[in-house]
């Protein structure tokens, strides 16, 4: 029995386009499918992301408010700055402002009206947000 070499332009040797791989019209849609989920939920991400700073700003000024109140009632004055708080132990560290990435952008007020009947001096009896981005609800940050 002859054996004869193999010839790979032979029938049973050749490979087709189509077993080969993908086709550029099967790799087209499938990175449109890609993008199209994509388009769907970077946007969702994003919104959600924005309502969780939101969440730990309201969070974080509910806290320094209520340190500011305490600091008020007990030293019958009002803080003179964030850091008194820290200081006298009301706050453990001064917050991140969750929109400005940063915790010395907080905004003061001092209205004058003592927050205690007994508050002897003015201090700090407000504080708000340093960003004067809008937030979900179209107010600014800085107005909370």
């Amino acid at each position: 029995m002859v054996t004869r070499p193999h010839n790979p332009l032979s029938r049973a040797g050749r490979t087709t386009s189509r077993e080969s791989g993908f086709t550029i019209i099967e790799l087209m849609i499938v990175m449109a499918i890609i993008g199209l989920l994509a388009a769907i939920a970077i946007p969702r991400y994003l919104q959600s992301v924005r309502k969780a700073k939101e969440a730990v700003l309201k969070e974080d000024l509910h806290t320094m408010r209520t340190a500011i109140d305490s600091y008020t009632v007990d030293k019958e004055k009002g803080p003179s700055a964030l850091d008194d708080l820290v200081q006298s132990g009301y706050l453990k560290s001064i917050p991140q402002d969750p929109m400005t990435l940063r915790n010395d952008t907080w905004m003061t007020d001092q209205s004058g009206n003592p927050i205690a009947i007994t508050e002897t001096q003015e201090g700090i009896d407000d504080v708000h947000s340093g960003s004067q981005a809008l937030a979900s609800d179209g107010t600014m940050y800085s107005q909370w």
